[in-house]
């Protein structure tokens, strides 16, 4: 590494014909912790924002006869709402086709 201007230069890993360049500085930046590639933490799923009722789950389980995976599901998807998740269970699909 060679002085310029009382700064060193930065190691350049490759030189493009553009004229851009990657150094290695700029590239163990991007790696620290806290540097721009570090992921952002994910946001809470819907579930643990709007927590099923296990009664809910339980009466869906029961009177359809499916896992309680399927009723959790159907249940996060219309907003903890039983009566949305009961008409979505009894509503055929729009897109089926003859």
């Amino acid at each position: 590494m060679s002085l310029s201007n009382g700064r060193p230069e930065p190691e350049v890993i490759v030189n493009y014909a553009d004229g851009f360049a990657y150094s290695k500085h700029k590239m163990e930046e991007a790696f620290r912790p806290g540097g721009f590639l570090e992921k952002v933490a994910p946001k809470p799923p819907a579930a643990s924002r709007d927590p099923l009722k296990r009664e809910d789950v339980d009466l869906i389980v029961h009177e359809f006869e499916i896992s309680r995976a399927q009723a959790e599901k159907v249940l996060s998807e219309n907003g903890s709402d039983v009566v949305k998740a009961l008409n979505a269970l009894i509503t055929a699909p729009s897109n089926v086709s003859s």
